[in-house]
């Protein structure tokens, strides 16, 4: 047996067929190999990306839908169009940081824009109109016309005051909503990013699920959630969060996100140290509240409680006294 293979090793056409076989053989493996294999980065790639498709598809028949459900940016009406375009009240009713301060207090859209500008026109001219019909037709004051007219004065320097402080206070109300539902909204974010979602899905999902917690944070990451879908670059979104919301935590957020995404930095780790900071921050709000109670409650118990608790304590002495006497 070993001699036959001795001579088949010596003959010139069966070294030339072996050849031939063994490099068929290597090519079929070189083609049939990389097709058994699979490929796990490229499928979840092309998994990732067709996902973030779905999601620009969705938003875009989402905000497209004529229907009952509440859009996140207001149309004017046309009357009030008219109204302010004919008068151009925009030109000198409107404040350079106007739409900024709208956006903040969560009124996007020029419908928003043209209603706070005919405020501004039509609140001063109903306070005056309300308190003169007041002063010189109900009121019985016997005072001369200058403090009369004094009086108007100051209703329509109220009614210019009106939407600016209807404004701050939407202000306030809105970002101690978004303040109330941050950590819990940095807790959710932290389980999408470390279950593998995308920042978009991952986003789209807690603004569903902090709805019901704070619907002011849901509108604000559903408008984040569609800004990173249409917009070339996700930091200009992030900053237009910060913008829209003007709170402290939130800018410490989008610097997160931003370094993120540009740099590569772990974003869970991140988050889990921005919600660790921000629950001792609000125990540390708390504490200091607790502790600014006696001085705060040293006046009403001097006024409303001390007064009482003595005329508790000394009319029955009084009256045994009276009585002995």
């Amino acid at each position: 047996m070993l001699d036959l293979v001795i001579d088949r090793l010596g003959d010139g056409h069966f070294m030339a067929f072996l050849l031939a076989a063994l490099g068929c053989a290597a090519t079929a493996l070189t083609v049939v190999v990389p097709m058994l294999q699979t490929d796990n980065l490229s499928r979840r790639i092309r998994a990732v990306s067709d996902e973030r498709e779905r999601i620009r598809q969705r938003e875009r028949e989402r905000l497209a839908a004529k229907d009952n459900r509440t859009q996140l940016r207001s149309r004017p009406s046309s009357m009030l169009k008219r109204l302010v375009d004919t008068l151009n009240l925009t030109s000198w009713l409107s404040t350079e940081t106007a739409k900024e301060q709208l956006a903040k207090a969560g009124f996007r859209g020029a419908g928003a824009e043209y209603a706070f500008v005919a405020g501004r026109l039509i609140a001063p001219i109903s306070f005056a109109i309300i308190a003169a019909v007041y002063i010189f037709g109900f009121a019985d004051w016997q005072q001369p016309l200058a403090i009369k007219l004094g009086g108007v004065m100051a209703a329509v320097y109220l009614g210019v005051k009106a939407p600016e402080i209807y404004l701050r206070n939407a202000t306030t109300k809105r970002q101690k909503s978004i303040e109330r539902a941050y950590p819990n909204t940095l807790d959710l974010m932290l389980i999408c990013a470390e279950s593998g979602m995308s920042i978009e899905h991952g986003v789209r999902k807690v603004s569903g699920e902090i709805g019901v917690e704070s619907v002011e944070m849901a509108e604000e990451l559903t408008l984040l959630s569609a800004e990173m879908s249409y917009l070339p670059d996700r930091r200009t979104a992030f900053e237009n969060l910060n913008a829209r919301t003007g709170l402290e935590s939130i800018r410490s957020l989008t610097t997160v996100l931003i370094q993120s995404e540009r740099y590569g930095t772990p974003l869970g780790s991140a988050l889990r140290v921005l919600g660790q900071e921000s629950r001792d921050q609000r125990m540390n709000a708390a504490e200091k509240k607790a502790a600014a109670l006696p001085p705060t409650l040293t006046v009403p118990m001097i006024l409303f409680f001390l007064p009482g608790l003595f005329a508790a304590i000394l009319t029955p002495a009084a009256i045994q006294i009276n009585n002995w006497n």
